[in-house]
């Protein structure tokens, strides 16, 4: 196919050529706009949701705490005969723990198989003394900063992306039916000896 279109020239659409149909000329800025418009939806997209989700995650960080909270009844566990294979099964169990003004708050987090009521376990609250779940560490923020505001960023750009293309589409069908037109004023005039 590269031997019918001939060399690679940079910048074709914007050069001098007395062929150049005004179609070529919007197609070229479509093409220019559709690119911008790409790069620009996607890097600004992308780099907004990024900071807010790392702001948001930081801020979690900041505001959670970790608690001592209690076991309130032994859980159950394994059998003997299945200790082995149950050496780090977690159960659900109810737990209680105080918050800063004093009430005392119970809720269900996983623990140990076989814990006893007593047994101390850290558990992470708000700010209001709810349950939450440990708080991402700053490794992990970045990284799913980085995931969500890649694929918010590649959602943002195919939206002037695929604009472009079914702008660029029409653009020939138009180009098409034209030559279609010509051709059939001048195409039966093309065997005639004048």
């Amino acid at each position: 196919m590269k031997a019918f279109r001939g060399p690679k020239v940079w910048w074709w659409r914007w050069r001098r050529n007395p062929l150049k149909r005004r179609a070529d000329v919007v197609e070229a800025w479509v093409v220019l706009g559709a690119w911008l418009l790409t790069a620009l939806a996607g890097a600004s997209a992308g780099l907004g949701s990024a900071g807010s989700v790392e702001h948001g995650l930081a801020r979690e960080r900041a505001a959670w705490r970790p608690v001592v909270a209690r076991v309130v009844e032994r859980t159950g566990g394994a059998s003997r005969a299945h200790s082995h294979a149950a050496s780090g099964e977690r159960v659900w169990a109810e737990v209680r723990w105080t918050v800063a003004d004093g009430t005392a708050r119970t809720g269900q987090i996983r623990v140990r198989a076989g814990s006893k009521a007593g047994t101390a376990v850290t558990v992470w609250t708000d700010p209001q003394g709810h349950l939450v779940s440990r708080p991402t560490t700053a490794a992990e923020a970045t990284f799913r900063a980085a995931l969500i505001g890649g694929l918010v960023g590649l959602g943002a750009a195919a939206v002037p992306f695929v604009g472009g293309l079914a702008l660029r589409g029409r653009l020939e069908r138009r180009r098409m039916d034209a030559w279609d037109t010509e051709w059939a004023r001048f195409g039966p005039q093309w065997g005639r000896m004048v």
